[in-house]
């Protein structure tokens, strides 16, 4: 007994302690082991995750080594768009400005990873010039991956590509005000009213032919219209007049006529477009006319972006300014869309900040000037939709990967 009694300080000390001492190391490095997994999935999440990801928001940034992933050769090219072959100057310095969003990072499209997990479907967009405008800055980003790409064209598409090496196909329906419209010179009862000349009938519930029949062609559409939508295309003696089941709606203003096209034409997408789709919704590319309307001798040859400052001054339209449509029709597409299984790319305040990215007076053609005044609406190629496609593929790319 004297024996044992000796031997349990000893016992304590040799088996207790240790096991105390290995208990407070463990709690004590337990947080080390676990918090790099969590830091890691947070910044997972920032970069992919659209809630906790602001790829519209953010600044653009001057870096000499943002070079385009194509040329003037690029054989989808369109010629008034084209600004390198048109000589535009300081393109070099125009295709060095780097969009850096808030909380993420935007990575440039791979093409050929893209490609490959679009392998065997398709791409459409939908809409007015500047969604054409977006597709060719596509095309010719994704031929880097496919030499063979070639011209595709059927019935009711207006111009697009076959990628061979990866059975894609990525094409553009014109269809300028999504619904379906067509000019009517006598059959009106106001042709012959307040000097009208005739009607173009719209009709809200019809889309238009060029995209009336693509629902099971694309797995990814995007849709856009509103560059149409003002009184230079359709002047008061040559109307649009809206149509709901083939009989007459009251006569309408025109941004009320675009609110009830869009509202239609986004409850029949929602209707005819299967689930799996991947639909968006590209809200308004911005115009920079300077000093008057495209018609007003309106200018945009800048060298540098607009500072942040400035941009309400030019688009806010409290200022009623030329440039004001941009955010006026997004509020009203953004109010449609909600609810909806369209998803909205919002580029709009990203080149809100690119007064310096038209082609302006560069446009291949040596009246087109004095015929159509500078265009600073469309973008030069390579250019500022380059970054649209960054985002667009990026978005694709996490939501066929998440499911």
């Amino acid at each position: 007994m004297l024996m044992a009694s000796k031997l349990t300080p000893t016992i304590i000390t040799r088996l207790i302690l240790p096991s105390c001492l290995l208990i407070f190391l463990y709690s004590s490095l337990l947080p080390f082991y676990t918090a790099p997994n969590s830091r890691s999935s947070d910044s997972k999440n920032q970069i992919l995750a659209p809630p906790q990801c602001k790829l519209f928001k953010g600044r653009w940034v001057f870096d000499p080594n943002h070079k385009p992933m194509y040329n003037s050769t690029c054989p989808f090219h369109r010629n008034s768009w084209n600004c390198i072959k048109n000589q535009r100057e300081n393109m070099g310095r125009i295709n060095s400005w780097k969009w850096v969003p808030e909380q993420c990072d935007l990575n440039r499209i791979d093409p050929a990873r893209f490609l490959d997990l679009m392998r065997n479907k398709n791409i459409g967009f939908v809409g007015d010039s500047l969604n054409e405008n977006f597709l060719v800055s596509f095309l010719c980003i994704l031929r880097v991956a496919d030499a063979d790409a070639k011209k595709w064209k059927r019935k009711g598409a207006w111009r697009g590509a076959y990628f061979p090496k990866f059975n894609v196909t990525v094409a553009y329906h014109r269809a300028v005000l999504l619904a379906k419209y067509e000019w009517e010179p006598q059959e009106s009862e106001l042709s012959d009213k307040d000097g009208v000349r005739g009607t173009y009938r719209v009709d809200i519930d019809i889309p238009a032919d060029d995209w009336a029949n693509i629902a099971d062609f694309y797995d990814v559409l995007v849709f856009n219209t509103g560059h149409w939508w003002g009184y230079d295309k359709f002047p008061k003696e040559k109307p649009l007049v809206f149509f709901k089941g083939g009989k007459p709606i009251h006569p309408l203003e025109m941004l009320d006529g675009f609110k009830v096209v869009v509202e239609s034409m986004v409850a029949h997408i929602e209707k005819a477009f299967p689930k799996k789709t991947l639909k968006f919704w590209r809200l308004q590319s911005p115009r920079h006319f300077h000093g008057g309307d495209w018609n007003q001798n309106g200018s945009c040859l800048f060298d540098n972006p607009l500072e942040e400052l400035q941009l309400d001054l030019w688009f806010d339209p409290s200022n009623n300014g030329v440039n004001k449509e941009a955010r006026q029709l997004n509020h009203l597409i953004e109010s449609a869309l909600k609810g909806t299984s369209i998803r909205t790319l919002d580029l709009t305040h990203m080149s809100e900040f690119r007064a310096d990215a038209h082609p302006a007076i560069w446009l291949g053609k040596k009246d087109a000037v004095s015929v159509w005044g500078q265009d600073c609406m469309h973008w030069c190629l390579p250019g500022v939709p380059d970054t649209w496609v960054d985002i667009l593929t990026q978005l694709i790319g996490y939501s066929l990967e998440t499911g």
